[in-house]
């Protein structure tokens, strides 16, 4: 009874013995814990999916941008064009009369406007229509004051009718003289002095082409300026005789120069009859307000999306998508630069790529020169 007595009394001890030495473990334990490592460490060799690009950089590399927009390269149909200028927007400048060119005051490039005088012609032919408007001038004048006396003394009952009639013939005769010589020195762009004419530009635009020299003799026909305005001008597409049923007056249509310019442009008309070089139709287009000036002459690709066609996908350039880590990119224009997106490309066609995930209509991506944004995520860390 004693022993159990005493071994009562000694439990809360041991009880209190314990948890200390429980508490004491644990903070060992913490405090000799090494150290947790990091983990899944970044490796060196990931490459950033952004790039910061300045305006400057875009204009030196030639990297073009695009808005991506619906369609459906099934039934896109792209087709090489070329640029023409529209009846009213080119000029050949002849000097209308046999001469010498005395002077010149236009270059090729200069800005002209309608009514500028480019050159001046002496001629023998100008004095000639010069002597000629002032000899009928001279006659109006004469058969004017004629007509005037004969009516006064046909009212005062002098002079008969007949004489009358005869002045008032002789008048108007006069009158359709004064008339014809007064249009050839116009036309003619009769110098004041009537010593020469002046080579006159009919519309605005610049001077592409230049074949007057000073001293050069020329005939009435001879060209001497070619002026052309790049705002009034014509694309003409050679599309594929089994597609240009498929086109109509007002469908979109988008046109890439050979530097990646994008030009936005509708249908105008599309030819009947087939062109006997090419055996295409031809679909002409007008560039949308606000676009972009194109040279005539200059060679290009148009893409024509008809208005039946579907517009349930998105349509870009080949050249916009790129191969990344082994995955195919698109690079999306930010505020700064540009970000690689992944995207999943569909069919590809005529240079034109079918996206079916990844992009929305309405960014801004880029096509041309892309390539460049490629190699600059593929610099080391750093480098400049």
């Amino acid at each position: 009874m004693k022993l159990d007595h005493e071994m009562s009394r000694s439990w809360p001890l041991i009880t209190v013995a314990l948890l200390v030495a429980c508490g004491l473990g644990f903070l060992i334990a913490r405090w000799t814990e090494p150290a947790q490592q990091p983990v899944n460490p970044p490796a060196d060799d990931v490459l950033p999916m952004s790039v910061t690009v300045t305006p400057e950089a875009l204009r030196a590399t030639g990297i073009a941008t695009e808005k991506v927009s619906s369609g459906n390269l099934a039934d896109e149909i792209v087709a090489p064009a070329t640029i023409d200028p529209e009846i009213r927007g080119e000029a050949v400048l002849t000097a209308h009369v046999a001469g010498t060119v005395a002077s010149i005051t236009g270059r090729v490039g200069d800005k002209v406007k309608a009514g500028d005088a480019l050159a001046v012609v002496a001629s023998r032919d100008a004095a000639a229509i010069a002597a000629a408007q002032a000899t009928a001038e001279s006659r109006f004048a004469q058969a004017r004051a004629l007509l005037e006396r004969e009516k006064a003394l046909f009212g005062k009952q002098v002079a008969p009718r007949e004489e009358l009639e005869r002045a008032q013939a002789d008048f108007d005769a006069a009158a359709a003289d004064m008339r014809r010589a007064r249009a050839a020195a116009t036309v003619s762009h009769l110098r004041p002095d009537g010593t020469g004419v002046a080579v006159i530009s009919p519309i605005g635009g610049a001077i592409v082409s230049r074949t007057a020299t000073l001293g050069l003799f020329v005939q009435p026909d001879t060209e001497l300026f070619r002026v052309a305005n790049p705002e009034d001008i014509d694309i003409d597409a050679a599309v594929p005789v089994q597609d240009a049923g498929r086109i109509a007056a007002g469908d979109a249509a988008k046109v890439r120069t050979r530097a990646g310019t994008l030009v936005r442009a509708r249908v105008r008309s599309v030819t009947p009859t087939l062109n006997e070089m090419t055996r295409s139709a031809t679909a002409v287009l007008d560039p949308l307000p606000g676009e972009p000036a194109l040279t005539p002459g200059d060679v290009l690709t148009a893409e024509i999306t008809p208005s039946r066609a579907a517009k349930t996908g998105i349509v870009v350039p080949a050249e916009a998508v790129q191969t990344l880590e082994g995955r195919d990119m698109v690079f999306v224009r930010t505020a700064t630069g540009f970000t690689a997106r992944p995207v999943t490309v569909g069919a590809r066609s005529a240079g034109r790529a079918a996206i079916i995930s990844g992009l929305r209509p309405g960014e801004i991506i880029a096509t041309t020169n892309a390539f460049f944004l490629k190699a600059e995520m593929r610099k080391p860390t750093g480098e400049e």
